[in-house]
């Protein structure tokens, strides 16, 4: 089985218009309905399934498009309806097509507010909807203003949520509405971020069990290894770091990464430096890098191929990066039976 932990759900139009009303009014009119019908989703996630045999995907698990999120859109209810709309087409269209999607949940984090105010929507997406999971993003500013870094206690609502319910997050931030970066180099610069932070923290020792999962191969940590690994065994660095009597590398093992890296030199890198135990098959596939590589023929997407040709890696490496990681973290043997 191949499993891709790491996609966003395709659908129809008037689910962006739904969006795009809500945004031009301020919520003035009401909360409404995205109008989105089953027939819609059908289509849609037909799409989907096409691009996922072509590639010989068996299961994907599909969450929001990052930079539909709208994290910063006023007022705070305007996010949270938006954000439920959302949740609720990914649970339709999982439900449409069991044993090949599955739902990965947003949460409505409005600029502004706390993170215990966001754990209910959280509880409810796993407990109602079905969800296995949930996108976190690490700056709902999106690029225009502060909040405190993953390390901080302003996130622990959150983190107790996600350990009481056993569900895994996935590190994501959305757009970037500043002019110094676009939101794919957010991406990179927000992950980097919340791994440091999180493993100069309190957080795993508060939370050992949490389940935490960096996208696009850990932003660029694996790659800069060698300035935190040297950070963290300074005598006079170290001593601001609450992991400080443990590598670095054994503190990056707290975390687990996906492979949408779309180049092989790096996936080998990623893997050879946090272990295939910790390393999640995903493509985000259609999405950016769905674009023929001119010097493989696939697109830099296609990345099962890499893995499978990876000859440092065991079979049984293999098979779990490509599946058994995902069905353990995400416990998929229980939310999608026929992922077992």
């Amino acid at each position: 089985m191949i499993i891709d932990a790491h996609a966003h759900v395709n659908a129809p139009p008037e689910l962006y218009a739904y969006q795009a009303a809500l945004m031009s009014s301020r919520g003035a009119h009401g909360r409404g309905s995205a109008g989105v019908t089953d027939a819609a989703l059908k289509e849609w996630g037909e799409r989907t399934l096409a691009t996922m045999d072509g590639v010989g995907t068996d299961l994907q698990l599909i969450s929001p498009r990052p930079f539909h999120c709208g994290h910063s859109m006023r007022p705070a209810k305007t996010v949270h309806w938006w954000t439920s709309a959302v949740n609720d087409v990914i649970a339709r269209q999982a439900a449409l097509f069991p044993g090949r999607l599955a739902g990965v949940a947003g949460l409505p984090q409005a600029y502004g507010e706390s993170a215990a105010d966001w754990a209910g929507a959280l509880e409810e997406a796993v407990t109602q909807l079905g969800m296995v999971g949930c996108v976190l993003n690490p700056d709902p500013s999106e690029g225009t203003g502060h909040v405190p870094p993953l390390g901080d206690p302003f996130w622990y609502p959150l983190y107790e949520k996600l350990v009481e319910l056993d569900v895994p997050a996935l590190i994501h931030s959305g757009s970037c509405l500043n002019d110094r970066e676009t939101y794919s180099e957010h991406f990179v610069t927000e992950e980097s971020i919340a791994i440091l932070t999180l493993l100069n923290s309190e957080v795993f020792l508060r939370y050992p069990t949490l389940k935490i999962i960096v996208a696009h191969g850990g932003g660029s940590v694996p790659y800069q290894i060698g300035r935190w690994r040297a950070a963290r065994a300074h005598p006079k660095l170290r001593l601001g770091h609450v992991l400080k009597d443990e590598s670095f590398d054994d503190s990056l093992r707290r975390l687990w990464f996906d492979t949408v890296l779309h180049n092989p030199g790096s996936l080998e890198l990623l893997i050879k430096t946090v272990g295939a135990d910790r390393c999640l098959f995903g493509t985000e596939r259609p999405g950016s890098g769905t674009a023929p590589d001119p010097v493989t023929g696939h697109d830099f997407d296609d990345i099962r191929p890499v893995v499978e040709g990876f000859g440092f890696l065991s079979e049984a490496e293999k098979a779990a990066i490509l599946a058994g990681n995902a069905q353990s973290l995400f416990r998929l043997s229980e939310a999608v039976p026929s992922a077992g």
